[in-house]
């Protein structure tokens, strides 16, 4: 193995390097889709998390609609990603995407089959999502959105229902990590703005490498007229983040813009999704999602207004296994059943 690559091994990439590719080394290696209709208020998720442990490689798949009320997840094993571009296999069959695919079959009345086009990509920069961040080895956790829009067109079975996507908007981006996810976190994704091309992602959470630990949050805006700004690094382009499993609050400024993000959903609404405990083999309650909530964004340069955005079709998360398993008990659910490898849950 060459210097590059045991490099990229520890999770990091060097400054123009390619995120997209696969960090073979990292325990965790996370592929996520979102797919927003703006006429219909549909919303579906695709995830894919390849995970390494002690048994070998194995898979957390996910796939969830709204309003379908459908969440249908499994651990199972085997799994495979890309070191030369985008792309992730896990399971026999069950899951596989790339920049251009994704294919989802957790079996009857959880479906997916669609073609990406039109897409609007990370434009090629020095730093990925992570920004100085993807560059420190051997952090918890990593983060890039590399697709901020496109169409997609293809087909979900949900449930009792056939939800046929025609031109639908489309949102990807990758995590990855030495042990699945950090202790807490919190993130979110919008499309469906009056303005097609708009598109909001940010996350945020506790890093940490070795004795470094900090928290951070990364906020990615791609403005109607296509421009995308990043802000998140803690010394010259700061994110002050307040969060509850109810609402996010983020204010940005950086290199003359100043962005404000409010956002709510309530947690009622909200599905417990699985993360995986890589050396564990097994999936584990420990994120709130809110498939949709409200957002809005006020985006300003050199103090003028540039972009006012609301959208109720935002994706939101706030993320913990204490938080999770504190709300399965609300709920009068057991938070200690696991979801072991060939076991779907929906």
């Amino acid at each position: 193995m060459g210097l590059a690559s045991r490099f990229r091994a520890t999770g990091a990439d060097a400054p123009f390097g390619h995120p997209t590719r696969a960090h073979h080394g990292v325990a965790m290696e996370g592929y996520f889709w979102r797919f927003t209709d703006r006429s219909s208020g549909r919303v579906v998720i695709a995830l894919c998390g390849a995970n390494v442990g002690p048994r070998g490689p194995w898979a957390t798949i996910g796939l969830a609609a709204w309003p379908d009320g459908v969440v249908r997840t499994a651990a199972v094993d085997g799994a495979w990603t890309d070191s030369r571009g985008l792309g992730v296999r896990g399971g026999d069959g069950m899951f596989t995407g790339d920049d251009r695919h994704v294919h989802v079959d957790l079996g009857p009345g959880a479906t997916l089959d669609v073609e990406l086009h039109d897409l609007a990509p990370w434009p090629r920069r020095a730093l990925g999502g992570s920004s100085i961040f993807q560059t420190v080895p051997g952090l918890n956790q990593y983060w890039h959105p590399w697709l901020l829009g496109g169409r997609a067109t293809g087909r979900a079975t949900l449930g009792d229902a056939t939800w046929e996507l025609r031109d639908v908007d489309v949102y990807a981006e990758k995590n990855w990590g030495r042990e699945g996810f950090p202790e807490a976190w919190w993130w979110g994704q919008a499309q469906g703005f009056d303005e097609p091309g708009a598109c909001v992602a940010f996350a945020g959470g506790i890093v940490t490498a070795g004795p470094l630990r900090t928290e951070v949050t990364a906020l990615v805006v791609r403005l109607p007229d296509g421009r995308v700004v990043r802000l998140g690094d803690p010394v010259v382009s700061p994110v002050r983040t307040r969060t509850s499993d109810e609402s996010w609050h983020l204010s940005g400024r950086g290199y003359g813009w100043r962005i404000l993000v409010e956002a709510s959903a309530p947690l009622d609404h909200a599905f417990v999704l699985p993360v995986p405990l890589p050396s564990e083999h097994r999936n584990v309650p420990g994120d709130l999602e809110h498939l949709v909530g409200d957002l809005t964004i006020t985006v300003s340069r050199h103090g003028r207004h540039v972009w006012t955005g609301l959208t109720t079709l935002a994706a939101l998360e706030h993320g913990g296994l204490d938080r999770a398993q504190q709300e399965l008990r609300r709920r009068g659910l057991d938070p200690t059943t696991p979801s072991a490898p060939g076991a779907a849950r929906g």
